[in-house]
């Protein structure tokens, strides 16, 4: 092979690169917690990856609640999204007075279909991971117009907060990419049903508090894992 005949490092990079679906954006919302406090559900950009990969490295240590694995797997899949090795993810927040207080993510299988990745909760007692993840599942059936969504949880936690709270209905016959378990689903009819019941939140979000939650705030990871 002649050297005209190699492919650039910019040429083979075209090839890595994952073709993408069309997505709409993520709406942000305001959820008033438990605590009295509100938090800011917005979509995440890839140039906030670098300080949440420095926030999440020291949870890949912390051999409590699965926060290891889902950590060290969130890592990868924000550091795929970022270097665009991962097809179609997307990442939401939940910010509290500037802070992450929380992390979801997933990617589309196809226009109707979605994969369901990691629930990180960094503020606890306030539900923020549930919260999350129903703004996730409202992001698919109400804003992505999908019709299922194929989640496995990592934790007894995740199995009752998904699998029994929604109810999800099984789908063993898809493996999830995360393996370990088989897949559950959400389907549109089973979210709808659940909406009343989990997901909250008000549109828009003010101005200025959705400016508060720009750039993200370090979380305070001693006081976290001291709880």
């Amino acid at each position: 092979m002649s050297s005209q005949d190699t492919p650039t490092v910019e040429q083979i990079e075209a090839m890595l690169v994952p073709p993408a679906l069309p997505m709409a954006p993520y709406p942000a919302k305001q959820i008033a917690l438990s605590t009295g406090e509100i938090m800011v559900v917005r979509q995440a950009t890839v140039d906030e990856v670098d300080d949440m990969l420095h926030w999440i490295q020291p949870l890949v240590w912390v051999d409590r609640d699965y926060y290891n694995i889902v950590g060290a797997r969130l890592f990868a899949e924000l550091l795929g999204w970022k270097t665009k090795r991962v097809r179609d993810e997307y990442c939401l927040v939940g910010v509290v007075d500037g802070v992450l207080a929380g992390i979801v993510n997933g990617r589309l299988w196809d226009e109707k279909h979605a994969v369901s990745y990691h629930t990180l909760t960094l503020k606890r007692g306030a539900r923020i991971g549930s919260q999350l993840f129903a703004s996730k599942m409202e992001y698919h059936f109400e804003h992505l117009n999908q019709d299922e969504v194929w989640i496995v949880a990592e934790s007894p936690i995740g199995h009752r907060r998904w699998m029994i709270e929604y109810p999800l209905e099984p789908k063993f016959e898809i493996q999830h990419e995360l393996g370990g378990a088989p897949s559950w689903m959400l389907t549109r009819k089973t979210y709808f049903e659940a909406k009343p019941r989990l997901v909250t939140g008000t549109r828009p979000v003010p101005e200025k508090l959705l400016a508060s939650s720009r750039p993200l705030k370090a979380p305070d990871l001693k006081s976290f894992l001291a709880k």
